[in-house]
């Protein structure tokens, strides 16, 4: 049982007559994944091969729709100023990104979606193992809530391009204790960037499956509470610039705390 739950786009079984709008969004995903991912505004060919669409096995990831590749949710290497080691990950549920710890102040960054679960847990950890195309298994509050949506996957429901958890899972432990914190892909590429109502951490697909290949087993991995938000984005001793979103999603917090 996993502490991340799927957001709102959480599609129905196989064969059921009504079709969520998780479907929709994959099928958007779908049509012309090659042309979607290679015009987006301000692509490099790297970057448009990184996002197209991805032959992983037995499972056909659709490209990134260009919409969605914007400047800001696009992977990058940029200046990290951390005193992490490198191939460490650095989590920044308030500022939404990811980072994999270079050398010499550098980082990869990564957009991500994070969910209420997602900023419940704060501090330090390891990744103890990933998995490809994880099952995803409800939570009992979920079960009892909506049973007629979850009841069918009491036992887990097998990865694929409708699972919750996506392409791969990194799974958080600290010491021998599964802390149920996961970072994980997401077939709602729309939720990128965004303060979602469930889950943990989800990227692209291509962003995870990227994570997962540089990541080595028992990898440090630093999750930041709301006052350490933007830490490392600037150099030692100054004050991190916050961006109008941002400020926007925290009065949004604190209308809602009220």
């Amino acid at each position: 049982m996993t502490l991340c739950t799927p957001n709102r786009y959480f599609p129905p079984r196989p064969g059921m007559a009504l079709i969520s709008l998780a479907c929709l969004v994959l099928a958007a995903c779908a049509e012309k994944p090659d042309s979607d991912a290679q015009s987006g505004p301000g692509l490099t060919p790297e970057l448009a091969e990184h996002y197209s669409a991805v032959d992983d096995g037995e499972i056909m990831i659709p490209a990134v729709p260009r919409q969605y590749l914007t400047e800001a949710s696009v992977r990058r290497e940029v200046d990290y100023w951390s005193d992490e080691k490198p191939g460490s990950i650095v989590v920044d549920p308030w500022d939404r990104y990811l980072y994999y710890i270079l050398p010499e102040d550098r980082a990869i960054r990564y957009r991500v979606a994070v969910g209420e679960e997602g900023r419940s847990f704060s501090g330090k950890g390891h990744i103890a193992y990933s998995r490809d195309w994880p099952t995803w298994t409800p939570t009992s509050n979920m079960l009892k809530r909506k049973p007629e949506l979850y009841e069918p996957h009491r036992k887990g429901m097998e990865g694929g391009l409708q699972n919750p958890l996506g392409a791969r899972a990194l799974y958080i432990h600290q010491g021998k204790r599964d802390t149920l914190y996961r970072i994980h892909g997401t077939a709602n590429p729309a939720a990128i960037g965004q303060a979602t109502t469930a889950g943990c951490i989800r990227l692209f697909q291509q962003d995870v499956i990227e994570l997962e290949k540089l990541y080595k087993p028992g990898a440090r991995v630093v999750v930041l509470k709301k006052n350490e938000q933007g830490k490392g984005t600037v150099p030692p001793g100054q004050e991190p610039i916050r961006s109008a979103q941002n400020a926007a999603d925290e009065a949004t917090d604190t209308a809602q705390d009220g």
